[in-house]
């Protein structure tokens, strides 16, 4: 379970200061950890809990001298805290406290992340719920399939979104791992005792072997899961971006009062949203391959990821927020028209319910192909024709009149027999 807190902000928790005040939180958390073991004194310890701050700005100016971000930070907080400051970052290498409060970074990150999937399955399901009998056509192809309902279409998306529920919980704990083993990782000056009270007192799990640096893979798997997220988000936003094309339009963004869509076209009502999120899934996507490149640093570690983590954890991050946001705003206010989806069911005089017209065909005891024949002469000639009727032509068909009665024929053409069994789909998603 998530522990219920109030929750910051995505891009808060990858500020400069943030960041920050993770390291300094690794810090005290290991210092307390000798501290407990009788390593160092723990009058010590109380000193420095007391005392330690940072000033963002020094830390930086004193980067700027010392080229060195870990070392900038040591010594900002020991011009606060003073001789006891000797204790800080004891047999420490840079790594442990950077590699440990980068965990707790993606960890919350995560927990964010938890959050508004909870929303994003909420307005997901209430859509479902409220339109679980909206009849519409199905299509593959990008055409014209068989009956479906919006709320079965809905519910494929709260599947999808629960299993990424599902992928997240998974990753919060993978993600959840530090190490305080030192240069290497071989806990030459660092009793490992230490790396278990301070990762246990910081809700993080050891690293089971770490090197200098906790493996990369782990970070890869976060960025891919991220990017997997933005792909289902795509799939949804490109859905609604097809489904609100004006020779379609069954559904529809929320368009608010003073909204422009053209500067030159009045009339236009663009999907502006949903093409958004199809971009920025692209760039989530992006970053896989950047992910994917830092697993693999030169023999105990080098810095190569450094770099790309910068800018990549953090935006890969803030867009996954920023999507899920922005998606459940739209799914909460979309618009849906279940007239204009009854009309394009419709169309050409129904020969979406070809498929139960030969099933019913065959029945009978007509040879299958004898009967596909038949029935895709109807379906053609129905089609793409302004007075295309395909039922007409069924019922007026000489060798169909002499098997099926136009009470059967009626029964084929009726939506119901294709929705008989999405009350067991909604009931495995509690819709």
């Amino acid at each position: 379970m998530i522990e219920r807190y109030t929750l910051p902000e995505m891009g808060d928790l990858w500020t400069e200061e943030y960041k920050l005040k993770t390291w300094l939180q690794v810090e005290i958390a290991v210092c307390e950890a000798q501290a407990e073991l009788g390593h160092i004194p723990r009058d010590a310890v109380e000193e420095i809990k007391t005392k330690a701050r940072f000033d963002p700005k020094r830390v930086l100016e004193i980067e700027e001298e010392v080229r060195h971000d870990m070392i900038a930070f040591l010594t900002n907080v020991n011009e606060y805290v003073g001789d006891a400051g000797r204790y800080i970052h004891l047999g420490l290498t840079s790594s442990d406290v950077l590699d440990t409060a980068l965990a707790l970074q993606l960890k919350a990150s995560v927990d964010v992340l938890l959050d508004r999937i909870e929303c994003l399955s909420q307005v997901i399901r209430y859509q479902a719920q409220q339109h679980r009998h909206t009849v519409m056509i199905g299509r593959s192809h990008g055409i014209h399939a068989e009956p479906i309902t919006f709320g079965f279409k809905l519910a494929g998306w709260l599947a999808e979104v629960c299993r990424h529920r599902e992928r997240l919980v998974r990753l919060r704990q993978s993600i959840a791992v530090g190490k305080i083993s030192g240069a290497v990782g071989t806990y030459a000056n660092i009793d490992p005792k230490v790396e278990a009270l301070a990762c246990q007192n910081l809700g993080l799990e050891p690293d089971a072997a770490s090197t200098q640096v906790i493996s990369r893979d782990r970070h890869a798997d976060y960025v891919q899961t991220l990017a997997l997220l933005g792909a289902s988000i795509e799939r949804f936003a490109v859905e609604i971006r097809n489904l609100q094309r004006t020779d379609v339009l069954e559904v529809e963004e929320f368009f608010a009062k003073g909204q422009k869509g053209s500067s030159a076209m009045p009339h236009k009502r663009n999907p502006i949203r949903s093409e958004r999120l199809t971009g920025l899934a692209r760039i989530l996507r992006g970053h896989t391959v950047a992910a994917l490149e830092n697993v693999a640093l030169w023999h105990e570690r080098d810095i190569s990821h450094s770099s790309v983590e910068r800018m990549m954890l953090p935006d890969a991050s803030t867009i996954a927020h920023f999507m899920l946001v922005e998606t459940i705003d739209l799914v909460k206010h979309l618009l849906v028209y279940p007239e204009n989806m009854r009309r394009n069911l419709n169309v050409y005089g129904g020969v979406v319910f070809s498929q139960q017209v030969l099933l019913t065909l065959i029945e009978t005891g007509m040879n299958r192909e004898a009967a596909y024949e038949i029935v895709q002469f109807c379906a053609h000639q129905a089609w793409n024709q302004p007075d295309g009727n395909f039922q007409t032509l069924i019922t007026h068909h000489e060798q169909i009149k002499t098997r099926l009665s136009p009470e059967e024929i009626a029964t084929c053409f009726d939506p119901e027999r294709h929705l008989k069994h999405l009350d067991e789909i909604y009931q495995r998603l509690d819709i």
